[in-house]
């Protein structure tokens, strides 16, 4: 495994010794937790996920930004709010994520919420679609702070790259790649780590040595694969890819599909990581995409009391009794091993 030392070097720049003690009670919990079957949850969170906003300029199709589905409100998130609830957390907070749905670069005050965080010592990281990384932007991201940034690149030929991320512009979002490597350079900045992440389909996986080459000549840090969410995978899916090591479902003997994972009775997610939405509701995760299990609202609660409530015990409890029975959970890769 490659080993990337600028990256690591900023996460360990966000090490204190008291973030150190929660996330070692946090995982002494989670350990309990599976062992006795019983909802325990020590400490705080040691990453948040927080939304930027819902909006999105393209129009993806497993995507509930892109397709217009949301049931929940749409909006961005306040830059207030947002100070408030990280000032709250920071101190055994590690890892803070502004990105959950949505593109993070929509909203106009999402680089000056970067560098708030970065000023309280949180290593930060954001996905974007990398359609506005205009000049003025890539070097606003440099200067933020922001310790790694994802760009999804998910094809290296506009016709391939359109089949799934419809209405962009690869050419936009390469030059956009470009535009914040060379301000780091013109910088000399070691932030942001730049990694292009490849949504592994049908239409593109033949381009995944292409889209490393074209990493290496822009100067990106890293290449991630990852595999594609298909909502109604049961009959096969144009999406799913041919070759079985990128997918994330498998073909049962019957002929219909199903995930590759089983899924075992606990989550690592419940207990070190939350997600907040633009208007303040905590949901479990990001597989919550329309925040269908609201466990909280943070206008109307600290988050420390919504950490510990009943509605975060009960969904911790289910979790551990029959994860399968969550509909959230059946299609997630979380705490699962890959069948035999």
């Amino acid at each position: 495994m490659k080993i990337y030392w600028n990256d690591c070097r900023n996460a360990i720049r966000a090490f204190t010794l008291r973030r150190g003690w929660n996330a070692a009670k946090v995982l002494a919990s989670y350990f309990l937790a599976r062992w006795t079957r019983r909802p325990v949850q020590w400490g705080l969170p040691v990453m948040l996920s927080v939304e930027p906003t819902t909006a999105c300029n393209l129009r993806c199709p497993e995507c509930p930004s892109g397709l217009r589905a949301f049931t929940r409100d749409t909006g961005n998130l306040k830059a207030d709010f947002f100070r408030r609830v990280v000032d709250e957390l920071h101190r055994d907070l590690f890892f803070l994520y502004f990105y959950f749905q949505g593109e993070p670069y929509i909203n106009p005050k999402f680089l000056d919420m970067v560098r708030h965080a970065h000023t309280l010592g949180l290593y930060t990281v954001t996905s974007t679609n990398g359609h506005f990384l205009d000049d003025d932007n890539a070097r606003r991201t440099v200067e933020s702070g922001l310790d790694r940034l994802i760009i999804s690149v998910d094809g290296t030929t506009q016709e391939t790259y359109e089949q799934y991320r419809i209405g962009g512009n690869l050419d936009q979002v390469l030059q956009g790649a470009r535009n914040v490597v060379a301000w780091k350079r013109r910088l000399r900045a070691r932030n942001p780590h730049i990694i292009f992440q490849f949504l592994v389909v049908r239409p593109n996986e033949h381009q995944i040595k292409d889209l490393r080459r074209l990493a290496r000549e822009i100067g990106v840090d890293e290449v991630k694969l990852k595999t594609a969410q298909v909502y109604d995978y049961r009959h096969g899916h144009p999406l799913i890819p041919e070759q079985s090591r990128y997918a994330r479902y498998a073909r049962l003997p019957d002929g219909t599909w199903a995930p590759r994972h089983a899924l075992h009775n606990h989550c690592w997610k419940l207990w070190h990581a939350c997600v907040v939405t633009w208007d303040g509701l905590v949901v479990p995760c990001c597989f919550d995409k329309d925040a269908a299990h609201r466990l909280g609202d943070l206008k109307n609660a600290p988050f420390r009391a919504i950490w510990q409530n009943a509605a975060y015990r009960d969904f911790r409890r289910k979790i551990l009794i029959g994860r399968s029975e969550i509909d959230i959970c059946t299609n997630c890769t979380e705490g699962c091993r890959v069948w035999a």
